[in-house]
């Protein structure tokens, strides 16, 4: 087999007749073959001691077993990077002459494509931290993106200034080496059969960018996928069933779900008195591609239809963008909800949601319609619009997505009209092929500082010019957008009076991306430096980064008291997603937050409101001259001292005489007042006396009661 594998990326014989030996190490029963290996092997470590037996259709079954020794005859062929020996159930023959036991590779991780290639369809033992970091393949191909490690491979330009060329091949031949796919044993494409289940995709027990993996099996690493971009890969030594997850899975996966964002974090610097967050809903659109729910598109929509061609979501052909029809808006309806109640947040930056006044009906139609499923959900009242601003361009100008803005009327208020970075405001045009920011100046109910939140959406990576920089397509136009950005806030806090700025929103560019530095040189902090942990808001094509971000100015950053990324959508498998529905043969929808979107919302606590003082403890000290007056006759005198450990207190003292006028006076600088009755108590008895303190600025209110036993009064004789 050495022979065979050679020592390149290719076999040295590729197309030549060979017979070859070994024992079976693996055969996944949907490879339509098996791994054989030569437990002896060569002296040469750059050449593998195994190779995959391929047999094609026609070819007959694959009856042997791992363990078994035989001799193959066969074909040698090189097919999505993997060397392969194409034979046949009458080409492979058992052998009964023992061969001895294969011993799984379990030596230093191969970080270079020659390692990986001198083990390629060797038994392997997989050792050390593993981290999921791509599960979008898994809706399709049920397979895993792994990254050798404790973090998932990371876009370059997320961690490295995108100018930096040096830096960003470093963070690019760092992925590579750490790059890894598990893949299921099978070769088959789970959404042209829909009657089947993926592997690794599962509501109980969830596959999630950045969640640890443990292998509790041995593997084949070998290389495969698509021909056209062949990926090193394990497989396992039988086949997953995705039905049967995670009872055929080589590999455990941490549960990394959560509930509700990370309410520590939020709070790590003070309890907030006002929580905002960032959220794009993946184009909410309560104007449906199927108009009439006849499966027939509205206005030439077309669909993506599941497996029982029914529309789930438009595909184009119109202006909707969103669900196909009234079921399907339900589904995603309902998961936002979730995720949205849950954030905790009294103010929410909305992106990708429908612009109803560009689709030629009631402006903000699409965003109360989520208002209202929200107050059904939290309760009447919870959540309010903010209304759009007179300051945007004709609808007929606008795009069809918009950016909105909802709050919570008990936590927070508006101050003044909502506004907008429209084509007559300095730098509007820059934004004609993206979405307007729009802005709104808070304040928190019980009074405190005020706050701008501007949310934004700028111009998307998939379209536009390539300026070559590796940051997507219409850099540029982002660039120009950030900089008007940067230049309009100004104009609003000079009219408004505002000194806190929170632009939010999906700025499609990673965080040392040019837009976003145009930003920081504007004064502006990305709130993850503030954080104590490392998170992303999104995942493309196996690498983490984000596109989602809250940015605050000075005054900002000084009222925030914590930050969390709530990873309950980039991380997640697309098919929990409302458009996914009924694509296999299991039911993965619910109704729960994950998968809600495609990226995840940012939250941001502020405190805005002064705390009050924590108060220092009052002790009063009454003293009584005479100690038992009589009655019409003894004006009682009220010695009073007021102290604190700490301050000397000032301010208010009163004496409650029960039945006259009450005593008021002011202490002295020592904390002491003395104050007298005017007249007598009219009758003998017990008197409860209280002596009230008002408090100042550091000592709290106070009271002590006191009894008092006035006698009777004493007769007069008369002369006789």
């Amino acid at each position: 087999m050495p022979e065979i594998q050679g020592s390149g990326a290719t076999s040295p014989i590729d197309g030549d007749a060979v017979i070859t030996t070994g024992v079976v190490t693996a055969a996944p029963q949907y490879l339509y073959g098996f791994y054989l290996q030569d437990p002896q092997g060569d002296d040469d470590p750059a050449t593998s001691d195994a190779v995959f037996v391929y047999y094609p259709q026609g070819s007959g079954s694959v009856t042997v077993e791992p363990g078994d020794h035989v001799e193959v005859t066969g074909e040698v062929d090189e097919y999505a990077g993997q060397t392969q020996v194409v034979s046949s159930e009458t080409g492979t023959v058992e052998l009964t002459e023992p061969a001895g036991d294969v011993t799984a590779y379990a030596g230093e991780w191969p970080a270079t494509d020659a390692a990986k290639e001198s083990l390629e369809g060797m038994l392997f033992s997989p050792e050390g931290d593993f981290t999921v970091t791509n599960t979008y393949s898994t809706n399709q191909y049920g397979e895993v993106g792994l990254a050798v490690g404790d973090k998932p491979l990371t876009q370059p330009t997320e961690v490295v200034d995108a100018q930096d060329e040096a830096a960003v091949d470093a963070v690019e031949a760092d992925n590579d080496a750490r790059a890894i796919t598990l893949d299921d044993g099978s070769g088959t494409d789970y959404t042209r059969n829909g009657s089947l289940t993926p592997a690794y995709v599962s509501n109980e027990h969830p596959v999630r960018v950045g969640a640890a993996v443990e292998f509790t099996e041995d593997v084949i690493l070998t290389q495969g996928g698509s021909p056209s971009a062949p990926t090193y890969r394990f497989q396992p030594l039988e086949s997953v069933d995705g039905e049967d997850f995670p009872a055929t899975s080589p590999a455990t996966f941490e549960n990394t779900r959560t509930d509700a964002p990370d309410a520590a974090q939020v709070a790590a610097d003070g309890t907030p008195d006002v929580t905002v967050a960032s959220f794009n809903v993946l184009n909410y659109f309560t104007t449906l591609g199927d108009a009439d729910d006849d499966n027939v598109g509205d206005g030439g929509c077309t669909s993506y239809n599941d497996r029982d061609g029914d529309g789930n979501n438009v595909r184009g052909g119109c202006d909707q963008r969103g669900a196909w029809d009234p079921e399907d808006l339900e589904r995603q309806q309902e998961k936002i909800v979730a995720a949205i109640n849950a954030l905790d947040a009294d103010v929410v930056g909305l992106m990708e949601i429908e612009n109803s006044a560009a689709l030629g009906e009631a402006a903000d139609e699409a965003t109360e319609s989520l208002v209202a499923a929200l107050n059904a959900d939290a309760g009447a009242g919870t959540w309010a619009a903010n209304p759009s601003s007179s300051e945007l361009p004709a609808a007929s100008e606008q795009d069809v997505i918009t950016n909105a803005i909802i709050y919570k009327p008990a936590a927070v208020e508006r101050v003044g009209e909502a506004r907008a970075l429209g084509d007559q405001s300095a730098g509007g045009q820059a934004f004609g092929n993206a979405r307007e920011p729009i802005g709104q100046v808070f304040a928190p109910v019980e009074g405190g500082e005020e706050f701008l939140f501007v949310v934004n959406h700028f111009k998307s990576k998939g379209s536009g010019t390539d300026d070559g920089t590796g940051q997507g397509n219409a850099n540029p136009d982002r660039i120009a957008q950030a900089t008007a950005l940067e230049a309009w806030v100004p104009t609003v806090q000079d009219e408004t009076g505002t000194e806190a700025v929170l632009l939010v929103g999906d700025f499609n560019s990673y965080s040392m991306e040019d837009p976003l530095q145009v930003l920081y040189e504007g004064g502006y902090t990305n709130v993850q430096e503030i954080s104590p942990v490392e998170e992303w808001s999104y995942s493309f094509s196996g690498l983490s980064g984000s596109l989602d971000h809250v940015l605050a100015n000075d005054a900002a950053l000084e009222l925030a008291t914590g930050t969390d990324i709530w990873n309950i959508n980039s991380g997640e498998s697309v098919a929990m997603e409302y458009s996914r529905f009924n694509y296999h043969g299991t039911d993965f929808h619910e109704a729960g937050p994950f998968r809600s979107s495609d990226h995840d919302p940012v939250v941001l606590g502020l405190d805005l409101v002064a705390d009050e003082p924590e108060l220092l403890e009052a002790d009063i000290a009454v003293k009584v001259a005479p100690k038992r007056p009589r009655a019409d006759r003894h004006r009682a005198t009220f010695k009073i001292e007021v102290s604190a450990d700490g301050a000397t207190p000032t301010g208010e003292v009163v004496v409650d005489l029960p039945g006259k006028r009450d005593l008021v006076g002011e202490l002295n600088a020592a904390g002491k007042v003395v104050l007298k009755m005017t007249k007598p108590f009219g009758s003998a008895g017990e008197k409860t006396v209280v002596v009230r303190y008002a408090g100042d600025e550091l000592v709290a209110a106070s009271e002590e009661s006191t009894t008092l036993v006035v006698r009777k009064a004493k007769k007069v004789k008369k002369n006789k």
